[in-house]
């Protein structure tokens, strides 16, 4: 049957008939059809059309080191062909989860020195947050149990993962279980108001300490966040704002997860936006630019304050995937973290972002729909705003957003739009030429985007 499907339309056809999509409106998707992507290499992406398409989101931030990498593929090839698969249940280990478990602790901030392997970013959070349980029932404190996170938080698609992050769509769909609490992000262009980002800082983390003082710390067994937060709109927090966080869960005794899955492997021109903005924590979630997608792998990172209990007081922990810790995975891994390392694409993204941000300021600083250009890093978003002064927004949300989008596909880039920020996250290889034809690309659509909604932006 496969043999038979030549046309774009044969595709789209089979798709709707018998695929369902991630975070879709499938009636809306069949009306306009799915695109078709055959092939990649480099930053750019082709569909079946023929049509290349420079992606500006590496994926879903995690192609860090680009398409088309033989040594990625002769990495699987290789172990597919010594142990294609064991798993690590039942006393038992293979040689690259065990390379890969100390290559991470070497990477990772001081004192977190254990590592608990898994598929997704999701069941990494999953593993952290039933891990920050089990370690206070452990220690006779069972009654630790509430998490506390923030709005537009995300962290991964799961039960425990929605009910974590603070995406109000996914709790009315039933991501919403119990103890779970969220607070104000550090978001200063959307929630600062008149403070100055370093006085929104500071009271966006002590609104984590108010949380705490009511529901009593007695009650808490985790404070999780992102370093940025990516899928709520990259929302990069004032300088002052984790310093204060840290203060405030060491003072309280709350474990502190750092949600790693995007920041991870280079993307803030650090290894981990733990290590970019000074975070002190107890884990680390992690998965996406560990492989480059190329295989699906997370990594909980654990720090020895919690490992040493699990390890020595906790017994037998009821918890665990069949593919954790896929000898495939590790390989392919250990092979992305190579080229990573050889490549210097962790402190490449740093020196390529500022030149990505200084392009986009370049070309849209003085736009009269474009409010703020933010980034760390090769990770950044750029604000759609009715009024540049008053930073405020559209009368329906997410409508400018949706439209931008649409014109960037339509132009040959893929960038994200959350509410009417538009998000960019490239592989971390691209280069400057690439840089150049990202923001001529975004500029375009940026200007068809400000013709079809001008009568709403000040003039």
């Amino acid at each position: 049957m496969l043999n038979d499907l030549h046309e774009t339309t044969d595709w789209q056809g089979l798709d709707a008939a018998h695929h369902l999509h991630p975070f879709t409106d499938h009636k809306d998707l069949h009306a306009r059809r799915v695109r078709v992507i055959t092939e990649a290499q480099g930053v750019f992406l082709r569909d079946s059309e023929g049509h290349k398409i420079l992606d500006g989101m590496a994926g879903l931030w995690c192609v860090a080191a680009g398409y088309g990498r033989a040594e990625l593929v002769d990495a699987a090839a290789a172990q597919m062909t010594k142990l294609p698969y064991y798993n690590t249940f039942f006393k038992t280990t293979n040689e690259p989860a065990v390379l890969l478990a100390q290559r991470l602790a070497g990477l990772a901030p001081e004192g977190i020195n254990h590592v608990f392997f898994a598929c997704s970013g999701s069941e990494a959070v999953d593993s952290a947050l039933r891990t920050a349980r089990v370690y206070w029932q452990t220690l006779g404190k069972p009654e630790k149990k509430i998490v506390i996170g923030r709005e537009y938080g995300y962290h991964g698609s799961t039960m425990l993962g929605a009910s974590a992050g603070g995406m109000a769509d996914m709790h009315r769909q039933g991501g919403d279980l119990p103890n779970f609490e969220h607070v104000l992000p550090p978001y200063w262009y959307g929630k600062g108001g008149q403070m100055s980002p370093e006085e929104f800082g500071i009271y966006a983390a002590r609104e984590v300490e108010k949380k705490i003082l009511a529901l009593g710390a007695e009650n808490i067994a985790a404070f999780i966040g992102e370093p940025i937060q990516g899928s709520g709109g990259v929302l990069i927090p004032p300088e002052t704002y984790w310093p204060e966080i840290n203060r405030i869960c060491k003072q309280y005794d709350i474990l502190l997860i750092a949600d790693e899955v995007i920041c991870g492997y280079g993307r803030t021109g650090k290894w981990f936006g733990s290590d970019y903005f000074g975070i002190k924590p107890d884990m680390m979630t992690t998965a996406k630019g560990l492989t480059s997608g190329y295989v699906p792998l997370s990594a909980l990172l654990v720090h020895d304050r919690v490992a040493e209990v699990m390890i020595n007081q906790a017994g037998e922990y009821y918890h665990g995937f069949t593919y954790s810790g896929h000898p495939v995975c590790c390989a392919v891994a250990l092979k992305n973290l190579e080229i990573i390392e050889r490549e210097g694409l962790v402190a490449g993204a740093g020196r390529k972002g500022e030149i990505l941000r200084a392009a986009f300021t370049e070309a849209l600083g003085d736009h009269p729909m474009i409010g703020e250009i933010r980034g760390v890093g090769l990770i950044g978003a750029i604000e759609l705003t009715t009024d540049r002064r008053t930073r405020k927004g559209f009368a329906k949300t997410g409508e400018a957003g949706t439209i931008c989008r649409d014109f960037c596909i339509e132009n040959g880039l893929i960038m994200r739009a959350t509410r009417d920020t538009m998000l960019f996250s490239p592989p971390l290889i691209i280069t400057e030429d690439e840089i150049a034809t990202m923001v001529a690309l975004f500029k375009k659509s940026v200007d068809q985007t400000y013709e079809k909604v001008k009568s709403q932006v000040a003039s």
